[in-house]
């Protein structure tokens, strides 16, 4: 009978000297926000420029000489990997509780600009609306964002209240919020 106390005894004692070194194992692991692939070398964290992977908000910006200016500004949460934009926004529609508003955008100003984007790096481009024609009333756009050498796989949404005309043009994405 004591023999068998002893075998439970260091039994019940390897089990538990073994479940607090694994916690303290566990514990002791850093946390890192991104993950280094070991063959390349380079980061493997999703990139901020995926239409799931940030966010993107339209406020009236200032009123110009004919136009009105609305500002879709796009912010990417940490634990992303910031990339590259260039140039404006292609594939933009506007819809209002969920209609498609019919009117397309073109685009305007240099194309070629390079921008970083991702977290701690918010970015925008501006929509410009001709203040002569009877505005249409959206709450969304839809668009592909562009890296510099071509689009980005994917639709991107930004939220807000706007009005849009035929002549609508979208600006190249800059830098800021």
């Amino acid at each position: 009978m004591v023999r068998t106390n002893q075998k439970i005894a260091v039994t019940l004692a390897a089990t538990v000297l073994a479940g607090t070194a694994g916690a303290a194992v566990a514990q002791a692991s850093p946390v890192t926000s991104s993950v280094t692939s070991s063959a390349t070398g380079r980061s493997v964290a999703p990139s901020a420029c995926r239409p799931a992977n940030h966010t993107a908000k339209i406020t009236e910006g200032a009123h110009s000489a004919g136009h009105r200016h609305y500002r879709v500004t796009l912010t990417a949460p940490r634990g992303y990997e910031p990339c590259k934009l260039a140039g404006s926004p292609t594939n933009v529609r506007f819809s209002h509780h969920g209609s498609d508003s019919e009117v397309t955008a073109g685009r305007y100003g240099r194309q070629g600009t390079v921008v970083t984007f991702g977290p701690g790096h918010p970015v925008h481009f501006d929509i410009q609306v001709p203040s002569n024609r009877r505005g249409i009333r959206a709450d969304e756009a839809s668009f592909t964002l562009r890296a510099p050498r071509g689009q980005i796989p994917g639709t991107s949404f930004a939220d807000g209240r706007l009005k849009v005309a035929t002549g609508t043009l979208i600006g190249p994405v800059r830098p800021g919020a």
